[in-house]
């Protein structure tokens, strides 16, 4: 997805009236953000974590955490920012990652991961950090299916052992995300 395009979607979907808000330590991702700027919807080159007098209605991490040194630090500082928070975690711990010659490395060079989370794990950082976990579901990460015979092929398993037993083929097979939401 582009960048800035969750929240123009939300814009879209929620209605013109109400801000919208990025805040990003990247000039790299404010700049390719702009493009979609407009009177409501913002992008901003800061700190959420360190900026004074700002609360929002609901707050989303999305795909942020497994990039940072010092998620914890990040975690805390960002809590009192909202009432409701949504985060999303790659659940990139899975049986089969592990087993793979390279399987967390690729992860690490494809998408800088810098951390590995698998489902209780990240709903365990969330509680550690001071957060009310409210609710949760996985996400299959079918649009980061790659081209190869084989990812394609291990689809389909994949859908089916998660129809069967979400939380086994998400530990087993991976090829997952975790969305929470958390107070």
């Amino acid at each position: 997805m582009r960048c800035g395009e969750v929240l123009r979607q939300l814009q879209l979907q929620i209605g013109a009236d109400r801000e919208f808000w990025r805040y990003d330590i990247s000039p790299q991702a404010i700049d390719f953000c702009k493009p979609r700027e407009n009177d409501k919807l913002h992008f901003k080159l800061a700190d959420l974590g360190k900026a004074r007098g700002i609360y929002f209605d609901l707050l989303l991490i999305l795909d942020v955490v497994e990039h940072l040194e010092d998620y914890f630090t990040f975690l805390r500082k960002i809590r009192p920012r909202a009432k409701h928070k949504i985060f999303h975690f790659p659940l990139d711990l899975s049986v089969q990652a592990v087993l793979r010659e390279r399987g967390l490395m690729t992860r690490r060079e494809q998408h800088a991961h810098l951390h590995y989370f698998s489902k209780d794990t990240a709903l365990q950082t969330l509680t550690d950090t001071g957060y009310r976990v409210l609710d949760y579901f996985c996400l299959p990460r079918s649009n980061e299916i790659g081209p190869t015979l084989l990812q394609k092929v291990f689809s389909f398993p994949r859908a089916i052992s998660f129809a069967i037993h979400k939380d086994l083929a998400v530990r087993v097979l991976g090829g997952y995300s975790l969305l929470i939401l958390a107070s």
